[in-house]
């Protein structure tokens, strides 16, 4: 996809045609990141060095751009501004390649939306981002959480590994639409090679490396697309001091509202002329919500 913008020159306006580019995103400091970037690099003769992003090694492929960086992770804020400062390219989405840590412990590989919306002023981001900030969710996210779990059964991933959407969480900052793709649970499965593989081929194919037009591009406007998932954690809400029967949802205090807002916003920068669904979940909030 090329944009069309003009400069002036004197009296006259110059059409220039910029390209537009999706970055992806990994660390050498994770083996769930360098994993799949190394086989993404692997896969094809085409890429090339690009640029230097301050310390950050970059490769050319197409209409892809692969940043490898040695800070974790969540630490780069606004990747997709600083690549476009440097090269003059349009940043389209950022997708980042990381581990996914949960309490289970299980095999999975995941996809999930960025932001930390609930968060106030004065809290800390201690996994990057901002106090109330949502990343614009990639309109990929639903379409490659089902070809994420083509992909996976097709190469026995399954049911070893799970497939799962994961809740908004964490950082770095950017302003374009984003994801993160991950492998869990442990640095056991975090160093699993065929995991390694299944994410570099999700990525590849996805991206249209291999020749395809890719897969959930949101100028085709098909099928069922996904924005913020907020879970319990990111609607905090404080209970009312005057006792109701009912309470108007006024009446209760905390920053999940805040994080709807924002959640829903953000959606819908990311999906513009789209018709945005919001599920609440009926078990959603503290106890005395329901016993209101």
């Amino acid at each position: 996809m090329r944009f069309l913008s003009w400069l002036k020159s004197g009296r006259q306006k110059v059409w220039r045609v910029e390209k537009m580019v999706s970055l992806v995103v990994a660390t050498t400091s994770d083996p769930a990141s360098i994993g799949p970037a190394s086989a993404l690099l692997a896969m094809s003769s085409d890429w090339c060095p690009g640029p230097k992003l301050q310390d950050i090694s970059t490769f050319l492929n197409g209409r892809v751009r692969l940043l490898k960086q040695d800070r974790g992770i969540v630490e780069e804020d606004n990747l997709d501004k600083r690549w476009e400062e440097l090269t003059g390219e349009i940043v389209d989405e950022i997708i980042f390649l990381s581990k996914h840590v949960a309490v289970s412990n299980r095999p999975a590989v995941t996809v999930h939306p960025i932001g930390v919306p609930h968060l106030q002023s004065q809290e800390e981001c201690t996994a990057g981002g901002k106090p109330g900030w949502a990343g614009p969710p990639c309109p990929r996210i639903g379409p490659w959480l089902r070809f994420m779990k083509t992909i996976a059964e097709a190469h026995n991933l399954t049911p070893e590994f799970e497939v799962t959407l994961e809740a908004t969480h964490h950082g770095p900052v950017v302003s374009k639409p984003a994801m993160f793709v991950e492998i869990g649970s442990t640095e056991e499965y975090w160093k699993r090679q065929d995991a390694a593989q299944v994410i570099a081929l999700v990525v590849w194919q996805g991206l249209g490396l291999d020749g395809g037009n890719g897969v959930g591009n949101w100028t085709e406007k098909e099928d069922v697309w996904v924005g913020h998932l907020l879970s319990g954690y990111s609607l905090p809400m404080e209970e009312p001091s005057l006792k109701k029967k009912e309470y108007h949802f006024n009446d209760i205090g905390g920053t999940w509202k805040d994080a709807i807002k924002v959640a829903v916003a953000t959606t819908r920068e990311a999906f513009p002329g789209a018709e945005v669904l919001v599920h609440l979940d009926s078990k959603m909030g503290p106890l005395w919500w329901h016993l209101g």
